[in-house]
C-alpha cells in the first residue's frame, strides 16, 4: 500500500512493525517478523530516506518510527495534485475531441467497435478500472480475451468496494477455472446466479458503458466487441441484464463441503433471516452489522438481494413478505 512513497512490502512490514514498538532495534524487527537482521537494516535504511524512521536519539541502536500523518502527508498531496493534472488534461483532450470532425455527429462518442485480442483485453480492463460503483455481467461461453484466472483488474476494483452483479450460464459451471473464480467472488461478497441461458456476453459500467461481443470483423476469425455509450442503447442493455438477474437463481457456499457452491432458487440462508428478524424490531442496517459481527455493505447487500428475491421495492415490503412467506415469525 506504501509504494507511492517507494516503499517495498519488507519496508512497509517494517514500518507498521516499528509503529507497534514504538522504538525497537533491527535484531528485535527481525525476530518480530521472523526476516533476517540485514534485511531489516536495507528496509530501515529505506525508511529513513523516505522520512518514516530514524535512529533513536536517546536509546543505542533503536528506531523510532515518524507519525504517519506528518510522514505521509507531503507525498499524499503530490499525489493529490497530480490526480487533478490528470483530470484537467483528460477534460482538455475530450474536449478537443468532440470539436473534431470526426466526432461532429456525435456518432463517434456513442457507439465504437473493437477488433483484436490484444484491444478486447485493453479495453476490458479500462472498463473494470474506471467503473466507481457497480459492475454488471452476463457471461456465457468461454472467455476471448481474458480469463477467470488472468484478469487482476477485477482484484483491484473489488477492494475499492465496487458491487459486482453477474449472471452466469448454468453450463459454465462445468469449467474447473470458472468454478475457482466463483468460489472467490462469493467469497469476497460478489453476488452471482446461474441461468439455464444467458442471451449474449455483456459488461455493463456504472449504467453509463456497456460492452457485449459482435461477429468477426476485418480479418476472418478476428474477435471484436461493440463499445455502447448511447443512452437509448444503453436502457435496453441494462433491461436486458435485469431481466436476465430477475429469472436466474442465486448462488451460495454450499454448506456441506468448503469450497463448493450451489443454486438457491427461493429461500434465504440463515444469516438473511436474522438479519431481517433484526430490521423487523426496529435496528438501523448498522446496529444490524454490529449484532450480527458483520459488514455494513454485507447486511445492504443482503438485504437488497432479499428484495429482488421477493421482487419487492421497499424495505416494509420485504417484511410483509417475510411474514407471508414464514421466514419471521409473527
Amino acid at each position: 500500500m506504501l509504494e507511492f512513497v517507494g516503499l517495498d512490502e519488507r519496508a512497509e512490514s517494517v514500518y507498521r512493525a516499528l509503529l507497534a514498538f514504538g522504538a525497537a532495534t533491527p535484531e528485535a524487527l527481525g525476530e518480530r517478523l521472523a526476516v533476517q537482521s540485514y534485511l531489516v537494516q536495507q528496509a530501515l535504511t529505506q525508511l529513513e530516506a523516505a522520512g518514516l524512521a530514524a535512529a533513536s536519539a536517546s536509546l543505542p541502536d533503536h528506531y523510532v518510527a515518524a507519525p504517519p500523518g506528518v510522514a505521509l502527508a507531503p507525498a499524499l498531496s503530490q499525489r493529490r495534485h497530480e490526480l487533478h493534472e490528470a483530470e484537467r488534461v483528460v477534460e482538455m483532450l475530450a474536449d478537443e475531441y468532440r470539436r473534431t470532425g470526426a466526432a461532429a455527429s456525435g456518432a463517434a462518442d456513442l457507439v465504437e467497435v473493437v477488433s483484436g485480442v490484444s484491444a478486447l483485453r485493453h479495453r476490458f480492463e479500462q472498463i473494470q478500472l474506471g467503473t466507481e460503483s457497480e459492475l454488471l455481467a452476463l457471461v456465457t461461453d468461454a472467455p476471448v480475451a481474458v480469463g477467470p484466472e488472468e484478469n487482476g483488474a477485477e482484484d483491484i476494483v473489488v477492494a475499492r468496494g465496487v458491487a459486482h452483479r453477474t449472471v452466469l450460464a448454468r453450463d459454465r459451471l462445468a469449467d474447473a477455472s470458472m468454478m475457482d473464480a466463483l468460489t472467490l467472488a462469493l467469497s469476497r461478497g460478489q453476488q452471482v446466479r446461474v441461468a439455464e441461458q444467458v442471451p449474449t456476453k455483456l459488461v455493463i459500467s456504472d449504467h453509463r458503458l456497456a460492452m457485449l461481443p459482435l461477429l468477426a470483423l476485418g480479418t476472418p476469425g478476428e474477435p471484436a466487441a461493440l463499445l455502447v455509450r448511447a443512452p437509448g442503447l444503453l436502457e435496453a442493455l441494462i433491461g436486458l441484464f435485469e431481466q436476465c438477474w430477475q429469472t436466474a437463481s442465486p448462488v451460495r457456499f454450499g454448506t456441506e463441503t468448503a469450497g463448493q457452491v450451489e443454486v438457491d432458487a427461493d429461500q434465504p440462508d440463515p444469516v438473511d433471516l436474522q438479519i431481517v428478524s433484526l430490521l423487523l424490531t426496529g435496528l438501523t442496517d448498522a446496529s444490524v452489522a454490529k449484532q450480527l459481527d458483520l459488514g455494513l455493505r454485507t447486511v445492504q447487500r443482503r438485504v437488497q438481494r432479499l428484495m429482488t428475491l421477493t421482487g419487492v421495492s421497499t424495505r416494509l415490503q420485504l417484511g410483509w413478505h417475510a411474514y407471508e412467506r414464514g421466514w419471521v415469525a409473527r
